[in-house]
């Protein structure tokens, strides 16, 4: 039996206004574990191409998590075509995770208790999260009143991430040139409209920052991606993994073979989903405590 089907805290879901731009509100999905606590808390970022999707894609995996003692928040952030693209939502997520450690102890958790979790695009969301807590253009937006923290987490589980989205736009174009336009045309209007250019994909970008020499951050990763995933290139994982790890950090890596992309929001019930669910749980639980 897996720690996912033996959780067993009843949980509390609601979605909460964290920050307002303009006169658009932007909600978080959070699920919160009935009990004392303190319990880790982990600030969940969607995928769907930096563009599309919402605080809900994630809920196969965010409700075992729960279940299993964790504070969960799921968030929405500015996506295009509505709102600008880079670095708009980083600089939300980035509020995100100060305006919840200055909100910890109402969720029976504290600020030195983060951690973060990203799929597809919101897996290199969160990466890039983690490793530039303070960077001035992420950590734009103020809270309100006196409070001060920053957006450090402890570690940071990533499914399928666009972890070099400038390596990942050139491997869609090739493939594109050789007469497989699939990925391209799936994800490429995308790329273009988050990020405008590739010099903004080069700068915005967790393998790149390494292999350019970045001081960065090196909390634990949790990385899993589907064997069978065409969408999020193995080379790009390859390099990261060998950067991050070169760099000093830990990267615990796993396959599930003949899995594509996305397959725990594809169907979290598969037998596959549960045991990637499951690692994520464990890892929460040994990082966060």
């Amino acid at each position: 039996m897996t720690t996912a089907q033996k959780a067993n805290y009843e949980i509390d879901v609601a979605d909460v206004e964290y920050v307002r731009h303009g006169n658009k509100p932007f909600l978080a999905r959070v699920y919160k574990p009935r009990g004392a606590g303190p319990f880790p808390f982990v600030i969940d970022l969607h995928g769907g191409a930096w563009c599309h999707k919402d605080r809900s894609t994630d809920v196969g995996a965010n409700e075992p998590l729960a279940k299993s003692g964790v504070v969960v928040a799921s968030l929405d952030f500015r996506m295009p075509p509505d709102d600008p693209g880079y670095p708009a939502s980083m600089a939300d997520i980035n509020y995100a995770i100060r305006w919840f450690k200055s909100k910890a102890a109402i969720y029976h958790s504290r600020a030195d208790l983060f951690g973060v979790l990203g799929t597809s695009s919101g897996g290199h969301q969160a990466m890039l999260t983690a490793m530039r807590p303070n960077d001035p253009r992420y950590a734009a937006l103020p809270l309100p009143g006196a409070a001060t923290f920053d957006a450090s987490v402890r570690c940071v589980a990533l499914c399928w991430p666009v972890i070099d989205p400038l390596g990942r736009y050139q491997y869609a174009h090739k493939l594109k040139a050789e007469g497989k336009p699939k990925v391209a045309d799936q994800v490429g209007p995308s790329h273009d409209l988050y990020w405008k250019t590739e010099a903004a994909m080069a700068e915005g970008n967790p393998t790149r920052a390494l292999e350019r020499g970045e001081k960065t951050p090196m909390p634990p990763v949790l990385y899993l991606q589907g064997g069978a995933d065409d969408v999020h290139p193995r080379q790009n994982l390859d390099r990261f993994v060998a950067a991050y790890r070169k760099a000093g950090g830990s990267v615990d890596l796993h396959f599930y073979e003949g899995m594509g992309q996305a397959f725990i929001t594809n169907d979290p019930t598969a037998p596959a989903s549960m045991a990637a669910i499951d690692r994520i749980i464990e890892f929460v639980h040994r990082q966060i405590r």
